[in-house]
């Protein structure tokens, strides 16, 4: 089997995109101006049969910044391969400029400056126009979505995810699987499902609890290009650990190793040339799978939000890692003969939205979703004079801003804030609009609480988020990034076991170390406990920003990673 990634063939195209050298602003702008759309969507046509890979798009209809972690640590057999490479070894790595368009997609290194230079990413409309000039080329394309797409947005949160279905659906969508789909609640999902959607809803691993029998479709065969694919869903193995299983109480999740193997068998049995895994597992709980479970030709990989520019090979199966929030959209040409994958040709296209036009249809049915609600969106609340972003292993500005605002309006010693690793950049000198406050808080489960713990019970929870990213068996990897936490400092060593990774626990406002006796006023938000009490957390962080009126973020420096 044969997997070629294709860089654009044009000079400019390639100096543009890739880089040759130049690193200033003038070249950075320059290479922006060199870009076309022509150099971001023209693909060699191979093969006979296509696919489309989005995920993690987390509702977010219009072009955005997201600046990608400075973080991404890998444990056990993974550590330095990817997805668990940043900045310069990322570069290194995929054999991009510093400088370039992908330097500013796929890394974090000079964001702000980058960003200014090459603008926004993503969009609905950019989006319809990457897969309708994709159909044109190959109409039988088949799109694929690989869930975390109806929540992280006020419009999906005040429509219950309509705005995100209707999108989608007027993309073409084929199939889909899930994850944050079930926080709007089981009785949503099955209407949405059952009356809204208009195609398939897979999850192999979803079974009803109580009958141990499978609650969603397994998986569903389209034929294309004279082969038959067959199309098996998986959803986010954790849902019960990592949301409140009190929204989908009859329902079981799990990775079940065994059962994909069953389903593998039985497309095989069934006819399929192609077996394409859709996954919400993440990138290394995947890596793992395709080790285990033999017959799977490519896993279009979600959850984690990497962004990878080649197939990760593991065995025979081919790994496609698409990113999150809109800013990619992956093409994959499939040459399938004689009943099996004989060549595999990627590309993953950036969706700048300075260059890629805006398709007129869904501009026009993203406004009008839209327009209930655009007063509440555009609403400016204050400015930042730094910039705002969420994913990172240990910590990110948003999060640093949202724990400085339960310490405040909560007035609490202590704040903890989830690992999400979903939420839109701002840039230093943007105004923060209620939109972005939303898009780090939108979710159905808001509660700002306020209670009571001790330095005990506190460094058990942050040992037990250690232990679902850190764990080196990726099956037991089942949280997001690592709780973010304001008023306290520690260091982690990733290489010890639980109980044992987390160093120096201090109380930033004295000094001390955390008394393990002592208690403690602690503040938070997003519990995954029934009954939690507490302002929506979008209103606790709206006052705080609207007292100060802008708001600066320092390098968090009292959360560090002890190096080995």
């Amino acid at each position: 089997m044969i997997a070629r990634r294709h860089f654009l063939q044009a000079g400019l195209a390639v100096s543009a995109l890739w880089g040759t050298g130049g690193v200033g602003n003038w070249s950075r702008l320059a290479a922006q101006q060199r870009l076309s759309q022509q150099d971001l969507l023209d693909f060699p046509t191979s093969g006979n049969v296509t696919l489309i890979h989005i995920t993690d798009i987390h509702a977010q209809l219009k072009p955005i910044y997201f600046r990608e972690p400075e973080y991404n640590v890998g444990v056990g057999d993974v550590v330095g391969k990817p997805p668990h490479v940043t900045g310069a070894a990322y570069r290194k790595l995929f054999g991009i400029e510093t400088g370039s368009a992908m330097d500013y997609a796929l890394t974090h290194d000079d964001f702000v400056a980058l960003a200014r230079a090459y603008g926004k990413m993503g969009g609905a409309d950019r989006i319809a126009t990457v897969v309708k000039a994709i159909r044109a080329d190959r109409p039988e394309a088949l799109l694929l979505d690989g869930g975390d797409t109806w929540q992280g947005s006020l419009t999906a949160l005040r429509t219950e995810g309509r705005d995100m279905v209707e999108t989608f659906k007027a993309l073409g969508t084929d199939a889909m699987t899930s994850h944050w789909e079930f926080t709007l609640g089981i009785d949503r999902v099955r209407e949405i499902v059952e009356n809204e959607l208009g195609y398939p809803f897979l999850g192999a691993n979803i079974f009803d609890a109580t009958w141990d029998e499978p609650a969603f479709d397994a998986y569903r065969m389209f034929e294309r290009g004279g082969a038959r694919i067959a199309v098996i869903g998986q959803a986010f193995p954790y849902l019960p650990i990592a949301n409140p299983g009190y929204m989908f109480p009859d329902l079981s999740f799990g990775v079940r190793q065994d059962r994909m193997a069953e389903v593998v068998a039985e497309v095989r049995d069934a006819g399929a040339d192609l077996v394409v895994l859709l996954s919400h597992n993440g990138f290394d709980v995947d890596r793992k799978l395709a080790q285990d479970v033999p017959g799977i030709d490519i896993i279009l990989t979600g959850h984690t939000h990497d962004a990878l520019p080649e197939p990760v090979l593991v065995g025979k199966t081919y790994l496609i890692a698409s990113g999150s929030h809109g800013k990619f959209v992956s093409r994959l040409d499939i040459d399938i003969r004689d009943g099996e994958l004989k060549a595999l040709d990627h590309r993953l296209i950036p969706v700048f939205s300075d260059v890629i036009a805006p398709d007129p249809e869904m501009s026009a049915l993203v406004d009008g979703l839209r327009a209930p609600y655009q007063a509440e969106l555009s609403e400016v609340i204050g400015q930042t004079d730094s910039v705002l972003f969420r994913r990172g292993n240990l910590n990110g500005t948003w999060d640093d801003l949202i724990c400085a605002a339960l310490l405040e309006e909560r007035d609490a010693e202590i704040a903890l804030s989830p690992g999400f690793r979903w939420g839109a950049s701002l840039l230093p000198g943007q105004d923060i609009t209620r939109e972005d406050v939303f898009n780090a808080t939108a979710m159905s489960y808001p509660e700002a609480y306020r209670t009571e713990m001790t330095g005990e019970t506190l460094k058990i929870i942050l040992e037990d988020v250690g232990d679902n990213l850190f764990n080196p068996d990726p099956y037991y990897q089942q949280g997001g990034d690592m709780v973010r936490v304001g008023g306290m400092g520690y260091r982690i060593d990733i290489t010890q076991p639980q109980g044992s990774r987390l160093h120096d626990m201090t109380v930033l406002s004295t000094g001390e170390p955390v008394d393990p006796a002592r208690t403690y006023v602690v503040a938070g938000w997003a519990s995954v406990n029934e009954g939690t009490e507490g302002p929506p957390i979008w209103d606790v962080v709206e006052a705080h920003i609207a007292r100060l009126g802008t708001v600066s973020v320092a390098p968090n420096t009292a959360v560090r990673l002890i190096e080995n």
